[in-house]
């Protein structure tokens, strides 16, 4: 090989390097349009590009609702004896009721329900009986009622605090209804056979909980 022939090919592996770099400097470039050949990598855009809160619902659960609901509990002398409130979590409700010291409420275990009707009005033959029965949905006519909540436990001093969580309801369908502590727990109209052959129509309505001690009506809050 000649001196000069030797000289040409460093030349040329020169040129071919500089050829290379100039490509991926272009490339680099930050004024260039992504390309859409084949094989090619796609450009990379950083940043919020989709607006705050915004939620793929792939999985088909979505977002629960914003909304909640409360319920201001009285007694049958129209005082407040504590709250309950309403939280969606995912496809449930979640109930949480409170009842205040020196409540009034006897200490032990009372049904707590939710009633078909949002109306709490004390005196008379019984209190709150406009609340109506148990709350049914969805064409819903058996037992336990949609509307069935745990037992609440009251402390020796009135108070009491429970949280639970139904999907047997939504948040939609309480509002505007009510929320109903009673005398005595709620068996769920779970009557075992060696008492009884089948639970009697007051067992079956009422889950013999006895007579209405405390109501709220239902209502949403932003």
């Amino acid at each position: 090989m000649t001196a000069r022939t030797s000289s040409i090919r460093r030349t040329l592996a020169v040129l071919a390097s500089a050829g290379i770099a100039g490509a991926v400097l272009a490339g680099c470039s930050p004024d260039e349009e992504p390309t859409d050949a084949p094989g090619t990598t796609p450009s990379v855009v950083t940043g919020n590009q989709a607006p705050p809160g915004e939620v793929d619902d792939a999985d088909g659960i979505g977002q629960s609702p914003e909304e909640e609901a409360t319920a201001n509990l009285i007694d049958d002398q129209g005082e407040t004896v504590g709250e309950a409130m309403f939280m969606p979590s995912g496809s449930s409700v979640q109930v949480t009721v409170r009842l205040n010291a020196d409540s009034g409420i006897p200490a032990g275990f009372h049904g707590m329900h939710i009633h078909e009707n949002g109306e709490c009005e004390t005196g008379g033959d019984g209190a709150f009986t406009s609340a109506g029965g148990h709350l049914q949905v969805d064409g819903n006519t058996g037992h336990p009622a949609s509307g069935d909540l745990v037992n609440v436990n009251v402390l020796e001093d009135g108070t009491a605090e429970t949280v639970t969580t139904t999907d047997w309801v939504t948040l939609e369908q309480i509002v505007g209804k009510s929320i109903i502590i009673h005398e005595r727990p709620s068996n769920f109209a779970n009557i075992p056979t060696r008492y009884a052959p089948a639970p009697d129509e007051e067992t079956m309505s009422t889950g013999d909980a006895g007579s209405r001690i405390a109501c709220g009506v239902i209502e949403a809050q932003e």
